[in-house]
């Protein structure tokens, strides 16, 4: 990309750039200011903090409010603690509610205080207002700059409406209808106010919301559910019915982003990180690797005690398929995991129909144990003769066992997580993998002293 090219040139020439050195630092600069605004956003998490500040101070007003709109939250902070106020009121003006809304959860009281001043007194009552809602919460994301008519409007009025205000507020193909007490009563389409009658009241062809989200729900279930129903905007009302903003499609992807990155971790057995990886400090992220796996190989620990107390049993041939046997269950129980996540996050998995997959899992769970036991004990008289019955009969018992406990677990955990309000992205990855180790092996132990002990 040519845009690439530029960042590689003005990272090596950086001073330079900076200084607006005729004529390779000048003409840098100039190319530089032509990429695209969320380009050069993701271009400042390559370089330090003294960097991004010489070439954020040399941007014309207008590019700083466009860059800075597509910073992480972080360098959005540490951007604004370097801005004279001119600057700060400038760019936190221009920036949408919903966005500094998040961004003010990241400052301390001292700089929240300092920079509300900054605001036009409408837009600092309006974060004000939605800084008492959850971060995660419909109100915490939800847009209230948008645009509303009302029911007893007349098609005429209502284009004069949306011609005086429309530079001033969010527009969207959905346009929704309050009555005097702005009580949600419906929506209107934009091409209906082309296609009526211009004396036509919108009450007249008022549509019914397919779905209302209430102003504490949380948004990873409004998500699903806007996915659910393909809708692209939705409203956000107030546990009276008094509307507050919506939430559009530009918010959907964004939550489905952050809760997808936020799975991912959880998946890892990690604590979300907000930063980017380059952003975020070498020993937070030390501390968060390290702290997992040392809690992780404490718990292994239960693996040594077995293998102590069954050294006897396991001491011969069946010590050559321990690792095959801890790996198929592991398998297994992540596999398992993450298609019950997964169904979860689309909603196809929910209260309703729960023991009906329960019991489908428990079958498949059954068919899959059978035909990987008869699979390993083809392949150990294959590979070692048919003077191994009795072993193999212990390692293929023990590798049905493990993979059914295995596969229950997987679907049990995700599901007992979501009863206990708890993320089921915890389910997955090395927390599932190493309660499996440990029964895997406990299994393997007791079954294999069973059939060749008695």
């Amino acid at each position: 990309m040519v845009s690439e090219k530029i960042f590689e040139q003005v990272i090596e020439h950086i001073t330079s750039v900076i200084k607006k050195e005729p004529p390779l630092g000048l003409a840098l600069w100039e190319e530089l200011v032509r990429v695209h605004p969320a380009d050069i956003a993701s271009f400042f998490s390559n370089l330090s903090h003294e960097e991004i500040k010489g070439l954020f101070l040399t941007f014309p007003e207008h590019l700083k409010v466009e860059v800075f709109q597509d910073l992480s939250d972080s360098l959005k902070v540490y951007c604004l603690s370097f801005l004279d106020d001119h600057s700060r009121a400038h760019i936190l003006n221009a920036t949408p509610l919903d966005e500094l809304t998040d961004l003010f959860d990241e400052l301390s009281d001292e700089d929240l205080k300092q920079y509300l001043r900054l605001l036009h007194k409408q837009d600092r009552d309006a974060v004000v207002s939605l800084l008492q809602f959850n971060p995660e919460s419909a109100g915490g994301i939800m847009d209230t700059d948008v645009l509303t008519l009302m029911e007893d409007f007349t098609v005429e009025k209502s284009i004069r409406v949306l011609q005086r205000l429309q530079p001033d507020q969010d527009l969207h193909r959905s346009i929704f209808v309050t009555n005097q007490e702005n009580q949600l009563v419906g929506y209107i389409h934009l091409e209906d106010l082309v296609l009526k009658h211009p004396t036509t009241r919108l009450s007249s062809f008022l549509k019914k919301n397919e779905m209302i989200v209430n102003v504490n729900e949380d948004q990873e279930v409004v998500a699903q559910r806007m996915v659910h129903y393909g809708l692209m905007t939705v409203p956000v009302v107030d546990n009276n019915g008094l509307f507050l903003g919506v939430i559009s499609s530009d918010t959907l992807v964004d939550i489905i982003e952050q809760e997808a990155s936020e799975d991912v971790y959880k998946m890892s057995a990690m604590t979300p990180i907000k930063q980017t990886y380059f952003e975020t400090s070498f020993f937070r992220m030390f501390y968060e690797r390290c702290s997992i796996l040392i809690i992780l190989l404490i718990a292994q620990t239960f693996s040594s005690i077995i293998l102590e107390k069954y050294q006897a049993t396991i001491s011969g041939f069946l010590l050559y398929f321990i690792t095959m046997l801890i790996s198929t269950g592991g398998n297994a129980s992540s596999q398992t995991s993450a298609i019950v996540i997964q169904g979860m996050a689309s909603g196809e998995i929910n209260q309703s129909n729960m023991f009906r997959f329960m019991r489908r899992e428990f079958f498949m769970a059954a068919i899959i144990a059978f035909v990987l036991g008869i699979f390993s004990f083809i392949r150990i008289l294959i590979t070692h003769g048919t003077g191994r019955i009795r072993d193999s009969l212990a390692v293929s018992g023990s590798l049905g066992i493990i993979v059914l406990v295995a596969v229950i677990l997987g679907s049990c955990i995700p599901l007992i997580l979501k009863k206990l309000r708890l993320d089921p992205a915890y389910s997955a990855g090395p927390g599932l993998a190493t309660v499996m180790d440990i029964l895997g092996l406990l299994i393997y132990c007791y079954i294999g002293k069973l059939v060749l002990f008695g």
